[in-house]
C-alpha cells in the first residue's frame, strides 16, 4: 500500500506544478515576488491544501505506474497548461481554514489495501479524459479559484490622504460535502486562465478584442430581463471579451448570468458585485443572493466579488466601507466560499492604503474624459496608465491592480476632446493596447448604452460598445491592432 500511495502521489504531482505565492507585504510598493514550492518525492512534504486541483491535467497521469510496484523517481510538471475539470455543484470548502485531506477510497482494481496510518493521503483525483486501466476514484472538492454597481459620476484627479479610524457598525442611509462523479462528465466550459494575482507584464485577451467588459443587464425602461434575454446578450458579449463585471445581484442578474453561461456553454468568467449605496438592508439582500447563486451554480465561474463601487466618492466613510468588506468576507468564509477574492472598487484618487490592505485586489476606476484638459486621446490614455502605475507603486502594497472601469462616451459634451463614436473607437483601441502593454487587467466601460439611467446626462447613457438594443456600434475588429 505504501508503494501504491507513493506512486499515486508522484503521478499526481507529475501532472501539476505546485506553486505557492508568499504573502505580500501590504506596504511594499513593488513586492511582486513568487516563491516556488519545491516538489519532492515525499508525500509528507506536500501541503495538499495548496494544490490547485483544477489545474491538474489528468490526461498526463501515468495510471499504469500508479499501481505498479515501483514509484517513478522524478516528478515532472506537465508540458501544457492544465484543462479545468468541472466540479459538481456543491458548496466549496473554506480554503482559509485548515484542510485535512481524508484517505481515498480503495480503487476497484487492484483489491483494496489497508489505509496507512501516516501521512494522510490527499483526496483522490477525478477520472481522466482517457480512462486508465484501473477505475478512477472519486474527485475531491475543488478549491475555489483565486489570482472583477453602477454610477460613476463624481471624478477626482488628485490623491487625498485619509485619516483611518476604527470601523463602526454600518448605519442605514435611506462544510464540506463529498461530491459524486457523474457517469458521463459534462463538457467543461471554456473560460480564460484564472487570475494570477500579480502584474507580470502583458495581458492576453484570449484572441478577443477586450480583456473585460462591465455588464448591466437592465432593459431600456429599467425593467429586469429574463434569463433568455441575458443569454442572448452574453453570447454577443463573448465575441468581444472573456470576462464580465457585474455591479449587483438585483433583478436576479447574478443567477441569470451563471445559469445562461452554464446552460449555453458561453466562454465567460464572472466578477460579481454587491451594491452598498442603498444602505445595509440592500447590501444584505445582495449578499444573500450572492451566496445562494454561488451554492447553486458553483464557484468555478466566479473569479471575484467587489463590495461596493465608488462609495467613498459618494460620501461613505472609509471605516464604514472597510466594515462592509470585512462583513462580507466573514460571511463567505462561514458559508465555505472563502476562496473567492473580495475587494472594493473606487476612483484612483480616493483609494487609500487602508482600503488596499482590506482588499484582495486593488480595483480602480480611472477616466481621462472628465479631466477637461487633454486635447488628444494619446495624452488621455498616457495619463490613465500613469495614474494606474501610481496606485501600483504607492498604494497597492504589491497586490494586483486592475481597472474596474475606463471608457469613452460616443455622445454628449464634456472636456476639449469631443464625445463622438470615432473617439470612442479610438480611445478603446489605444487604451486596450496601453493597458495590456503595462500588464493591467481591465474592465472596459461598458457593454451596452445605459438608456435605463433615466435623467442622467447624455454622456452617461452612451458609453456602450453595443447600443441599447444590443447591436454593435462599430466593428470590434477595429480594436485588434496595436
Amino acid at each position: 500500500m505504501q508503494t501504491t500511495i507513493a506512486s499515486l502521489v508522484s503521478a499526481v504531482l507529475a501532472a501539476t506544478a505546485v506553486v505557492s505565492a508568499a504573502p505580500l507585504a501590504q506596504d511594499n510598493e513593488l513586492a511582486n515576488t513568487n516563491n516556488v514550492l519545491e516538489v519532492r518525492y515525499n508525500p509528507a512534504a506536500v501541503d495538499w491544501s495548496k494544490v490547485d486541483w483544477s489545474k491538474v491535467n489528468w490526461s498526463q497521469v501515468d495510471w499504469a505506474s500508479v499501481f505498479s510496484s515501483s514509484p517513478p523517481n522524478v516528478v515532472q510538471p506537465p508540458a501544457q497548461e492544465p484543462v479545468p475539470v468541472p466540479q459538481p455543484e456543491v458548496p466549496q470548502p473554506d480554503v482559509l481554514q485548515p484542510n485535512i485531506p481524508q484517505p481515498p477510497p480503495a480503487p476497484i482494481v487492484p483489491p483494496s489495501p489497508p489505509v496507512p496510518s501516516a501521512p494522510p493521503a490527499p483526496p483522490a483525483p477525478p477520472a481522466p479524459s482517457t480512462p486508465p486501466t484501473p477505475p478512477a476514484p472519486p474527485a475531491p472538492p475543488a478549491p475555489p479559484t483565486p489570482p472583477a454597481p453602477v454610477a460613476h459620476d463624481a471624478k477626482v484627479t488628485s490623491s487625498v490622504p485619509v485619516v483611518i479610524v476604527a470601523p463602526p457598525t454600518p448605519t442605514p442611509s435611506s462544510k464540506s460535502v463529498v461530491p459524486v462523479i457523474p457517469s458521463t462528465p459534462p463538457a467543461p466550459i471554456q473560460t480564460s486562465s484564472p487570475n494570477t494575482g500579480a502584474n507580470n507584464g502583458g495581458v492576453s485577451t484570449g484572441g478577443r478584442p477586450l480583456w473585460g467588459l462591465t455588464y448591466s443587464p437592465y432593459n431600456a425602461d429599467g425593467s429586469c430581463p429574463d434569463v433568455n434575454t441575458v443569454a442572448a446578450q452574453l453570447q454577443k458579449v463573448a465575441a468581444a471579451t472573456g470576462h464580465i463585471r457585474l455591479y449587483s445581484t438585483d433583478c436576479s442578474q447574478l443567477s441569470s448570468v451563471l445559469q445562461a453561461i452554464t446552460r449555453n456553454n458561453i466562454a465567460l468568467d464572472v466578477y460579481a458585485g454587491i451594491w452598498l449605496a442603498a444602505g445595509p438592508t440592500r447590501m444584505q439582500a445582495d449578499l444573500d443572493q450572492f451566496v445562494a447563486a454561488a451554492k447553486t451554480y458553483g464557484t468555478g465561474l466566479i473569479k471575484g466579488l467587489s463590495v461596493g463601487n465608488e462609495d467613498i466618492s459618494n460620501g461613505m466613510s472609509e471605516a464604514t466601507l472597510i466594515g462592509y468588506i470585512n462583513q462580507v468576507r466573514a460571511r463567505l468564509q462561514a458559508e465555505g466560499l472563502g476562496g473567492i477574492p473580495i475587494y472594493t472598487t473606487e476612483q484612483d484618487a480616493k483609494f487609500s492604503r487602508a482600503m488596499a490592505a482590506a482588499s484582495d485586489v486593488v480595483q480602480v476606476n480611472i477616466y481621462a474624459m472628465f479631466d477637461g484638459y487633454f486635447a488628444n486621446l494619446d495624452a488621455s490614455v498616457k495619463s490613465v496608465i500613469q495614474r494606474a502605475n501610481h496606485i501600483k507603486n504607492n498604494v497597492a502594497g504589491g497586490k494586483l491592480v486592475r481597472f474596474g472601469e475606463s471608457g469613452w462616451a460616443s455622445s454628449g459634451n464634456t472636456g476639449p476632446s469631443p464625445l463622438t463614436l470615432a473617439n470612442e473607437i479610438s480611445y478603446a483601441q489605444k487604451f486596450k493596447c496601453a493597458a495590456a502593454a503595462a500588464g493591467f487587467e481591465y474592465f472596459y466601460f461598458e457593454a451596452k448604452d445605459a438608456q435605463w439611467k433615466a435623467g442622467a446626462v447624455v454622456s452617461e447613457q452612451n458609453f456602450g460598445i453595443f447600443n441599447a438594443g444590443f447591436t454593435p456600434k462599430f466593428d470590434f475588429g477595429l480594436l485588434n491592432s496595436c
